[in-house]
């Protein structure tokens, strides 16, 4: 077991195979405070790092600095309105008004496994298991319980945490923030790295030195979001891919969120990451108890790439669920950029029975298939289909793609209504709006509430009724707005501020009966492309869809940052046509197919229309994927060079478990003059075998390749690609 309890010293140790956790309980009044956090010790005694033995001493030794105290403490989780003027972890208002909050530990549990979270996405102990630790504090004054769970993933080399707020007393009180990780810690120099962007420019790094103050990435839109995504790390100035230490979190929920670090006077670091903040407040009755979401925390002393090893075992082995966790996904077509709206069962057909004699294995109907929607502006909440577009329904044209040997996949966009739809003129009471104001729309729709359960379980039955009248192996779930004009028709208005969260917790309840009641069908999610790719949204899905933006260039910083912290399996990438739907730009079909198959790959076109020298490499391209699919989706993936960085080629690389094969994917985004090649090491490799270089006469051993390295030849040309395939012989 990866946790211990040291009585005598009072202190709780974490371990996992290469980092360690420390958390102290100190003076009378049995104050949790934070000693370590990073790169595996073996000592436990080291109480000193609390610093409770130098001014202002602890409050049964100096009861006149007990603020002092207090604001200097090394707190495991801070609450407001005592003395701590830092960012709280717990905010708690009482029925009169009042917001001071002390916590207390009182005891704790220690267990194998863990317990799973209400209502939440939860990570699970998997086949390499877990253990835990429940923390349980009190404030006696306001007779408020919370637990500090802390679950230890010795082989990731995560811990994850959450925390319970429990009401024992006899008042309702209000929760005002109630973050899921807190951490208090010297600042070394650390510079902070997030991941920012916008719609069809999702998950781009930023890197910038802390200063004193606040710092931190947030998102209010209702969803994990295309602007900020929901990982933060802490990192020394030194930091590389493959050296230095790096400090990561990333929240396993997708709607709102704060993630942040505060520099104080002494130049120390609190960290924290939860729930947003804004717009939210929940009423806690006596008896109730509220769950935050989990925060999966790792650590590296071997720089980036190992904080993504690790954050990619984890999610492969503890987040990940279903039938296609472990399996190779269909090659898919998607017709939404090839037809948009105007399609029907002919048009579709015709895309299908190409596609499936060039070895593309699934078409999935996209946007347009129910009501009378022929433009978006009208038909989201009506979830039956158009005989118009599609004669003999669904069934019919399922049928038809099944005996041309292809599975079928379908699209929906369940959270949203359009005003021009039959569900909404009989509840227009279902939609989220503030009384008396009329709601922005987005896209012309407005969002439903999902924190009602009539609502959820309309959407459901209408949603179960198409899957079970077809052959269904598919569904691409859709968000296309974030949330504004928050009101909920049924909540009291003492409760309007649990909305938000209330509302993503529906949307979980219905994502689960949808895998939980259709086992084998492959589920995508997607937010308007990538603007809820969090490791909440994987929990249910396998897979999403990175972002709307397919073109290539654009893909390899949208990638990269993606693939920082979710293995590659996750990421939704196809091959669409050119001149790309988003920027306008045009690059070779073949460079499109390698950067799809850093991802799920599949294709997004109509392969009936685009020119023949690109259609006639599609089975060339579908063989690429079946050779390299299982190396891609389960091996160690490498950062090599980054574009972002350099502006000019990009190049990562994916290594078996077994270390006996390799693949490298190298683009050259701008050609230039009088370049020599580029010298690239990879990694990853056995130090003391020799690897072929396919389809080249080249035989070297694992440290000449990491070490010494190849060279990637200089092309002629823009946005040009190549793979390098290596065997151990």
């Amino acid at each position: 077991m990866g946790i211990t309890y040291f009585e005598q010293e009072r202190i709780f140790k974490l371990d996992t195979a290469s980092t360690s956790y420390l958390i102290g309980i100190v003076d009378e009044e049995n104050f949790p405070g934070h000693i370590y956090y990073g790169k595996r010790i073996t000592d436990h005694r080291l109480g000193h790092l609390l610093r409770v033995e130098e001014p202002p001493f602890v409050p049964s030794r100096n009861a006149g600095e007990r603020v002092s105290f207090l604001d200097t403490f090394a707190t495991e989780y801070p609450t407001h309105g005592v003395g701590d003027y830092r960012e709280a972890a717990l905010k708690i208002r009482t029925k009169d008004g009042h917001r001071a909050c002390g916590l207390h530990y009182v005891s704790h549990e220690i267990f194998e496994g863990k317990k799973k979270i209400p209502g939440l996405p939860t990570s699970f102990a998997g086949e390499s298991g877990c253990s835990t630790i429940e923390i349980v504090c009190v404030d006696k004054h306001l007779n408020l319980k919370v637990i500090l769970s802390y679950c230890v993933f010795e082989k990731e080399d995560v811990i994850t945490r959450h925390v319970a707020v429990e009401n024992d007393g006899s008042e309702e009180f209000f929760i005002e923030k109630a973050a899921s990780m807190s951490i208090d810690m010297d600042n070394r120099d650390f510079e902070m790295l997030t991941l920012h962007g916008s719609w069809a420019r999702e998950r781009h790094k930023q890197r910038r030195k802390l200063g004193i103050g606040y710092q931190g990435t947030s998102s209010g839109r209702g969803e994990s979001s295309h602007q900020n995504h929901p990982f933060m790390a802490l990192m020394t100035e030194n930091c590389t891919w493959d050296q230095g230490e790096i400090y990561g979190v990333q929240m396993m929920y997708s709607g709102n969120f704060d993630m942040q670090a505060e520099v104080n006077q002494f130049n120390c670091v609190r960290w924290q990451a939860g729930i947003g903040t804004k717009d939210f407040c929940w009423k806690l009755a006596p008896g109730e108890t509220f769950y935050t979401p989990e925060a999966l925390l790792t650590y590296s002393a071997e720089g980036i790439d190992k904080m993504t090893a690790n954050y990619h075992e984890f999610i492969r082995n503890h987040v990940l669920r279903g039938k296609y966790k472990d399996k190779k996904r269909p090659i898919l077509i998607n017709n939404w950029e090839a037809t948009y709206f105007a399609f029907d069962t002919e048009k579709l057909l015709s895309i299908a029975k190409q596609a499936a004699g060039l070895g593309i294995e699934m078409l999935v109907m996209d946007d347009g298939w129910f009501g009378k929607r022929n433009l978006d502006n009208c038909s989201l909440g009506d979830w039956q289909v158009n005989e118009q577009k599609l004669p003999g329904g669904l069934s019919y044209l399922v049928d038809e793609v099944n005996k041309l040997g292809m599975k079928f996949g379908i699209w929906f966009e369940p959270e949203m209504v359009s005003p021009d739809s039959d569900l909404y003129r009989e509840h227009p009471d279902w939609a989220i709006a503030v009384p008396g104001r009329t709601p922005g729309m987005v896209r012309t729709q407005y969002v439903l509430d999902f924190s009602r359960k009539e609502v959820v379980d309309n959407i459901w039955n209408q949603m179960e009724l198409v899957l079970k009248s077809a052959n269904v192996e598919y569904v691409k779930w859709d968000m296309n707005r974030p949330l504004s004009d928050l009101g909920s028709a049924v909540l009291e208005p003492e409760r309007q501020g649990e909305l938000a969260h209330r509302y993503m917790l529906g949307v979980y309840e219905l994502q689960e009966r949808l895998v939980t009641n259709f086992p084998d069908v492959l589920l995508e999610n997607c937010s308007g492309g990538g603007a809820r790719f969090d490791a909440g949204m994987l929990y249910y899905s396998p897979q999403i869809w990175c972002s709307d933006d397919t073109d290539a260039i654009e893909r390899l910083a949208i990638q990269e940052g993606t693939a920082m912290i979710y293995p590659l399996s996750t990421m939704g990438a196809h091959i669409s046509d050119c001149p790309n739907h988003a920027v306008g730009r045009t690059t070779p079909f073949e460079t499109r197919g390698y950067v799809a198959l850093a991802g799920t790959f599949g294709y997004e076109l109509d392969v009936t229309r685009i020119p023949d020298k690109d259609r006639e490499m599609i089975p060339d391209q579908v063989a690429l994927y079946h050779k390299y699919n299982d190396l891609v989706r389960e091996g160690d993936y490498y950062r090599l060079e980054s574009y972002q960085d350099n502006h000019l080629f990009d190049c990562w690389q994916v290594v078996s478990k077994d270390k006996k094969e390799s693949l490298v994917t190298w683009i050259q985004v701008l050609g230039g003059p009088s370049r020599h090649s580029r010298v690239v090491r990879l990694k990853g490799l056995a130090p003391d075998k020799r690897y072929r270089i396919e389809g080249e006469d080249m035989v070297l051993t694992g440290d000449s390749l990491m070490y010494a390295g190849i060279c990637m030849p200089v092309m002629s040309g823009d946005f040009l690609g190549k793979l390098v395939h290596l065997v151990q012989e």
